[in-house]
C-alpha cells in the first residue's frame, strides 16, 4: 500500500508589510503588492506562472507499507519560483524570480514513520539597495526568500506537517493536504529580513529563522478584513511592542482591529484563553454587549493592528463574528 502527502506553502506580499519609503515603489510603481492568494490552493504549476505569489514550497512524500510496516519512501515535490510583475498601470511584464537549489532531506525513518523536510526558495526579480545590520554594511542583490517545511507520515496513513522555519519576510500561507488554508506564518519583520539576511544567516549557509505559527482565521473574517483594508477610509495601524495591551477587560471601547501582524493572547480574568494571528477581528462583542471590553488583548510578539469603526461592517456580521468569540463559554 503506498500513502502519498504534502504540506505547502505560499509567499505573498501584502501591502500593510512594508514599511516607510520602501513603499513608494509599491506604492506609485513599478512593482506590486498581491492580493491575498485563496482559502483554496488550486493547480500550483498555474499559480506559480500566474505573478499572483513570490514562491512555493510543495513538501509532497510517499510511503509503501507492507504488512503494517514501511518498506521505502521518497519525495515528490519541489518549490516553484514564482514571477514579478513590473510595470505601471496595464503595462506589466512578468520575471521570474531567482531560485536557489531546493534543500531536502533523506528522511528521517523507522518502520512506523518516516519524516520528511525540504527547504526551497530563492531571491525576487529585481535589485535592491540595502542597508546591513554588518559589513559589508551595503547590498545590492536583494534578500533570500524561503520556507522549511517537514512531514511525518506513518504506516497507518496519516501524517502530520510542520513549518520548522521561514524567511522573516513576506507572509507564508500554508496549505494542507487537500489544498485547504490551515496557517500562517504570523510574523513578519521587513526591518530584520533586508538588514540581516545574508551569507549564514540563511538555510543554504548555516542557520534558519524561526516561524511563529497560528491558525487560520474563519472565512467570515477573511472577507471582513478585505471590507476594513480595501473598502473606504484607509484605517489607522497601531503598532504593539511583545507585552503590550492593546486593550484590557472592563475598559469602555467602541473600535474594531483587525490584526495585521503578530500574535496577540485572548485572557479573561487574567486567563489566557486563546492566540490570534494575522486576519483574525477582535473587540466587536464590546459593541454588541453594552460597550465594556470583554478581554483583554496582549501581544506575545509585536504586532501591527488595524483599527476600524463599527459602521464600517454590518450589525448582522458583527453577530456572526461575536458568536464564534464567546472563548469564556468554552
Amino acid at each position: 500500500m503506498r500513502y502519498e502527502s504534502s504540506t505547502t506553502s505560499v509567499s505573498w506580499i501584502p501591502s500593510e508589510a512594508i514599511p516607510g519609503m520602501m513603499r513608494l515603489p509599491f506604492d506609485l510603481g513599478p512593482v506590486h503588492y498581491d492580493d491575498p492568494p485563496g482559502d483554496q490552493l488550486g493547480d500550483i504549476p498555474t499559480l506559480s506562472r500566474s505573478g499572483a505569489v513570490r514562491f512555493i514550497n510543495e513538501l509532497r512524500a510517499w510511503v509503501e507499507v507492507e504488512n503494517g510496516l514501511i518498506v521505502g519512501h521518497g519525495h515528490s515535490g519541489r518549490g516553484w519560483i514564482g514571477k514579478t510583475k513590473l510595470g505601471f498601470g496595464s503595462r506589466k511584464i512578468l520575471f521570474s524570480a531567482i531560485p536557489m537549489p531546493d534543500i531536502r532531506s533523506e528522511g528521517e525513518a523507522d518502520k512506523l514513520s518516516v519524516r520528511f523536510a525540504q527547504t526551497t526558495g530563492g531571491r525576487v526579480a529585481m535589485p535592491m539597495r540595502r542597508k546591513l545590520n554588518r559589513p559589508p554594511f551595503v547590498q545590492i542583490v536583494p534578500p533570500l526568500v524561503w520556507t522549511s517545511l517537514a512531514l511525518t507520515i506513518k504506516a497507518d496513513g496519516s501524517s502530520k506537517p510542520e513549518v520548522i522555519g521561514a524567511s522573516p519576510f513576506p507572509r507564508h500561507w500554508i496549505y494542507d493536504n487537500a489544498g485547504r488554508l490551515a496557517n500562517k506564518v504570523a510574523v513578519t519583520d521587513f526591518k530584520g529580513w533586508a538588514g540581516d539576511i545574508f551569507g549564514e544567516r540563511t538555510p543554504w549557509g548555516a542557520e534558519d529563522s524561526p516561524a511563529f505559527v497560528t491558525e487560520v482565521e474563519t472565512a467570515l473574517e477573511r472577507e471582513l478584513s478585505q471590507t476594513i483594508m480595501r473598502g473606504g477610509a484607509k484605517p489607522k495601524v497601531r503598532k504593539l511592542n511583545q507585552g503590550e495591551a492593546l486593550v484590557k477587560q472592563g475598559d469602555a471601547g467602541d473600535e474594531l482591529f483587525l490584526l495585521l501582524d503578530g500574535v496577540l493572547s485572548v485572557e479573561v480574568d487574567a486567563k489566557a484563553l486563546a492566540e490570534v494571528g494575522p486576519g483574525a477581528i477582535l473587540g466587536e462583542r464590546a459593541l454588541l454587549e453594552g460597550g465594556k471590553r470583554t478581554a483583554t488583548l496582549r501581544a506575545l510578539t509585536p504586532a501591527r493592528v488595524a483599527i476600524a469603526s463599527a459602521d464600517q461592517i454590518s450589525p448582522d456580521a458583527l453577530a456572526e463574528l461575536a458568536t464564534g468569540h464567546r472563548r469564556e463559554e468554552n
